[in-house]
């Protein structure tokens, strides 16, 4: 196979869906998808839990968030297909002076940053979000109630059927060997398919970022993180509650939803398991004992709770050294763009990232606001951004 496109991006889950939908929205239809696997969303996306907040401690990632957050409010007017957006709100509970200092701090600074709907809570009221949970040692919390849950397979149905109804094309099965480049630039994709001329490649590869890149000689520091999900069944809960975040060890659960329905589990995560630098995506059985016990510290009746291990899973993060996106034209090699290193957060800001990547290759600017502090200059030039809150 041989073709010619005028964009090629790498990668077939949500980011790269909505980066083909952005394009095409904006008149540039003659985009192509590359997936290394069978069907798209088989990597990041298909592991992810779908919880999006707007509750950031930086002002990037909280005007990344509004953008994503008002996108998906209105996704399914624009996709024909439902976001499953639930407004159900991420309750942060501090636990020490520390804490609380960071919650009123960060109140602060996501007011700034357009996000005015914050509310900062006693014990008592973050108790009456969910009775079930111990109270007893919270100082305060913050609650955002426009937070919530999407379904990340959902929103990756409607990304990419719009953007194929609108002329872009999906080649899975096709893993890329090589990029070649000219005097001019990037020219040619060389993929286990055929090969692909453009001048325009997007690297949106999730945690396999950096081994792209590094195929025309960029350097990005995005290294891959493997975190797991329990899920575990719990009678005593009630089937809507928010995203709970323990802010002591960032420990943070929710209520499993599928098709639009509480399922009657509750997700667990946990940093506790992670493991930085290879591709293993295997989720270990002895996980969910420890963080079912580590759960029943905060919500009592999680103690006694069941384990689903043929439904928990491991997934990978994409992490960079300052848990900030890459975003933007690479540095020294025209037509090569970077969508990478979200740090967990690839799902929820999926649309802002299409629409900043689609500006830039189009207009040459963006007019998200911030966007610029996700240049991958910014390492090298000691200008980084660090999210001091990281699930």
């Amino acid at each position: 196979m041989s073709e010619t496109t005028d964009v090629c991006i790498i990668g077939g889950g949500v980011v790269g869906a909505s980066i083909a939908y952005h394009l095409t929205a904006a008149g540039c239809s003659n985009v192509l998808i590359v997936e290394r696997e069978a069907h798209p969303g088989m990597g990041s996306t298909g592991k992810a839990t779908g919880g999006i907040r707007a509750q950031f401690g930086t002002e990037v990632n909280v005007r990344m968030s509004l953008y994503s957050i008002d996108f998906f409010t209105r996704f399914e007017e624009a996709t024909g297909h439902p976001s499953g957006y639930r407004p159900a709100g991420y309750l942060f509970l501090a636990t020490d002076a520390r804490q609380l200092e960071y919650l009123h701090a960060a109140r602060s600074l996501q007011a700034s940053a357009g996000l005015t709907n914050v509310e900062h809570l006693s014990r008592e009221a973050a108790a009456r979000l969910l009775p079930q949970m111990r109270s007893d040692d919270i100082l305060g919390a913050n609650f955002c109630p426009t937070d919530g849950f999407i379904s990340p397979h959902g929103v990756l149905r409607g990304l990419m059927h719009q953007a194929r109804a609108r002329g872009a094309r999906l080649l899975c099965n096709a893993r890329v060997r090589r990029i070649e480049t000219d005097a001019r630039g990037v020219a040619c994709v060389s993929t286990t398919r055929g090969e692909i001329s453009t001048r325009t490649v997007v690297n949106a590869a999730g945690a396999w970022a950096a081994e792209v890149a590094r195929l025309v000689g960029v350097e990005i520091p995005v290294a891959p993180l493997r975190r797991q999900i329990v899920v575990a069944r719990c009678e005593a809960l009630p089937g809507e509650f928010p995203m709970v975040v323990d802010m002591s060890d960032g420990f943070h659960f929710r209520p499993e939803i599928q098709d639009g329905r509480a399922t009657g589990n509750t997700l667990l995560a946990w940093s506790d398991d992670s493991r930085m630098g290879d591709f293993q995506t295997n989720f270990e059985p002895s996980f969910a004992a420890k963080i079912i016990e580590r759960a029943g510290r905060r919500v009592p009746s999680l103690a006694g709770a069941q384990a689903d291990y043929a439904r928990s899973r491991a997934g990978l993060y994409e992490m960079t050294p300052d848990h900030h996106a890459i975003v933007g034209r690479a540095p020294g090699l025209a037509g090569f763009y970077l969508a990478n290193g979200f740090s967990g957060h690839g799902v929820m800001h999926s649309p802002a990232t299409g629409r900043i990547v689609s500006d830039l290759i189009l207009e040459g600017r963006t007019a998200l606001p911030g966007a610029d502090a996700l240049r991958a200059e910014r390492f090298l030039e000691g200008k980084l951004i660090e999210e001091p809150f990281v699930l």
